[in-house]
Order: C-alpha cells, then sequence, then structure tokens
C-alpha cells in the first residue's frame, strides 16, 4: 500500500491508513491535490507528510491556528509548479532547533529568514540552474532565484507548524521586472523577502513601495497569493508563462496601503568595470538637511533590490559615489546608475 502511487490505491483506502485525528486534513489534502502528484507520488510520501506536519501543528507554540489555515498553508506539500520533495522530516529536524524558544510565528518566522540559507548553503544568483527551483534542488546548486528562495522559507515556515504561502508579482508597475516573495500568518498575513531579512521585523522590504503601486485585478501587475484552493483565480507564473493550473488569491490591496503619493523613491545602482553591481558607500544629502550615508546593493541582491530611499516629490538630491557627484531634482521614481 505505502509504495502505491496515490492514484492507483484511492482516497478512501488512503484515509483509513491515518490516525482518525488526521483523516479530515488528508481528505483536504486528496480533494484539492493535482491530479499529476497523484500520479506521481507514493501513498508514502502523502502520508509522511501528514504526520510531521500534524506533528508540528500539535508540538509549536504558535501552532493554535484554525483548521483552515493549517489545511491551506501548513498541510500542502508545494506552493506551486517546483519539484516535489520529501522535505517535512529534514526541514522539521533541521529547523525546529532554533525557533523552539520563539514566542510567536512571526518571531520563529524571522529567525528562519536570518539563519536557514546560511545553514543549507543557498545565496541569491542570477546564475541559479532555473528559477523555480525546489529546496533541494536550490541546496544541490547552492544558488537560487528569489522563487526558489521563497519556496524554501515557505517550506520551513510549514515544517516548524507557521502558516505561510507564496506571493508575487510577473511585472512591477514600471516594467522592471518581476519578484516572488513570503507571507506567513500570524494573527493576519505579514511579507517578508526570503534571504532579504529587515532583522526581526516584518511586513518591510525594498519592494513595498513598488508593491503598493500594484494593479487590482490586473494579470500582469497585480499581487497573487498562491494557494490549492480551486478560487477561480490562477497563479500568473512568470517563468511559465500562460500556464493556468495553479490557484491564487489577488492580494494587491493589501499592499497599497503602503503607498504615500508625497514621496516618491530614489534608487541608487553602481556598477563596476565587469558590468556586475558592486556594495560602494553611497552619501545623499537632500533639502531640510536630510543626510544619508549607505551601501548600494552588489550580485548577492535581487536584480530589482538597489539601495533605496523615499523622498518628497521636488527634493534636491545630491548624491555622492567615490569621486563622483550627481545634482537631481526628484520629481518621480527614479533609477540613477553609477558607472566606477
Amino acid at each position: 500500500h505505502y509504495d502505491s502511487k496515490i492514484s492507483q490505491l484511492g482516497e478512501t483506502s488512503i484515509i483509513d491508513l491515518v490516525p482518525n485525528s488526521q483523516k479530515k486534513g488528508l481528505q483536504w489534502l486528496l480533494k484539492n491535490m493535482d491530479e499529476d502528484d497523484k500520479n506521481l507520488l507514493s501513498t508514502s510520501f502523502l502520508i509522511d507528510n501528514c504526520n510531521y506536519a500534524y506533528e508540528a501543528w500539535d508540538s509549536t507554540p504558535w501552532g493554535s491556528v484554525d483548521d483552515s489555515l493549517f489545511f491551506e498553508y501548513i498541510l500542502p506539500f508545494s506552493s506551486l509548479n517546483e519539484r516535489r520533495d520529501n522535505w517535512r522530516q529534514d526541514f522539521y529536524e533541521r529547523f525546529f532547533p532554533i525557533v523552539k524558544n520563539a514566542k510567536s510565528a512571526s518571531e520563529a518566522a524571522a529567525i528562519l529568514n536570518n539563519n536557514i540559507f546560511e545553514m543549507v548553503g543557498v545565496i541569491y544568483s542570477t546564475k541559479r540552474p532555473k528559477a523555480d527551483q525546489s529546496p533541494y534542488e536550490s541546496i544541490e546548486a547552492g544558488l537560487a532565484s528569489c522563487t526558489g528562495l521563497s519556496f524554501m522559507l515557505i517550506d520551513a515556515c510549514r515544517s516548524v507548524g507557521i502558516p505561510a504561502r507564496f506571493v508575487g508579482t510577473p511585472m512591477w508597475y514600471n516594467n522592471s521586472g518581476n519578484h516572488s516573495w513570503v507571507e506567513i500568518w500570524d494573527n493576519g498575513w505579514h511579507f517578508t523577502g526570503a534571504f532579504e531579512p529587515t532583522g526581526d521585523r516584518l511586513n518591510e522590504g525594498w519592494f513595498a513601495s513598488l508593491a503598493a503601486r500594484a494593479v487590482e485585478g490586473h494579470p500582469e501587475y497585480g499581487i497573487y497569493a498562491a494557494t490549492w484552493k480551486k478560487t477561480g483565480i490562477f497563479f500568473p507564473m512568470d517563468w511559465k508563462p500562460g500556464v493556468e493550473k495553479y490557484y491564487a488569491y489577488d492580494v494587491t490591496s493589501s499592499y497599497q496601503k503602503y503607498l504615500d503619493d508625497n514621496f516618491v523613491s530614489l534608487r541608487i545602482k553602481v556598477v563596476g568595470k565587469n558590468g556586475m553591481r558592486k556594495k560602494v558607500l553611497v552619501d545623499v544629502k537632500a533639502d531640510n538637511d536630510f543626510s544619508f550615508s549607505g551601501y548600494s546593493k552588489d550580485e548577492r541582491n535581487d536584480a530589482n533590490d538597489h539601495l533605496t530611499l523615499n523622498l518628497p516629490i521636488g527634493s534636491s538630491c545630491m548624491i555622492n559615489v567615490n569621486d563622483i557627484s550627481r545634482s537631481i531634482v526628484l520629481k518621480k521614481e527614479q533609477l540613477i546608475e553609477f558607472n566606477l
């Protein structure tokens, strides 16, 4: 029975193999699971997934979420089309020890984001083998895109009983690129960039001002959260354009609250002779004695992640990088590139 494919054994027979406490969850998985997974995966894969998901739900202090959140955002073994890895037990044993003293799901998620990528030896890189890598594919490569990094953080969160989901946009409103990130549930949804932690804080990130200008209902400029529920909305995967198979919620409106029309973004990019982004000290002075010093982002950061300041519209700015100075009046969002 355990070696049989899910589609071969049948749902009733599989449900009989788990304790009564897990039957409702397993029934939900089977109802919402993609047919390809039923033909691909073994019964033992599914039962192992259930056992460790319920163990995490029962044994972690933040696991007191209701059934619907558990079914939709802890129990599933995948987010979208990534390869199906059997990560439950491995990730629970690796990552639960570093979060066991956390007092909340938010604190635990921040700890995971600050630590797991170094623990498994994975960094962000555009040289990753493919965009939609599964966690073990990323570990094998040592490199991952924002998509692969998000899959890994979501699975790490789920492994320790934190409801988590994949979120992204196929294209920013200004056509500067796409991005993927993570939301976790702690008395409401909170976002964080995978491999882009902001200390112990959530709901902060370099992409917040871009996300605030997303267009609700737009298949390209909207923001979508992946789900196994058949919502009638398909997640627009920019790495597999046109594929309408995996479901989503349109969550654009939850990001529009970060918009302040009185401010615009000044983004600063520094490129070396080899064409690669460099980490260099940048000084910015603006009206009303505004002064800022910070470092530009190098190739270890997302391709659209630049040193960003949000300043009042019309600000007169002087930007200094090494011996190069540039003066601008910030009338709209602007990306300033320095070539060293």
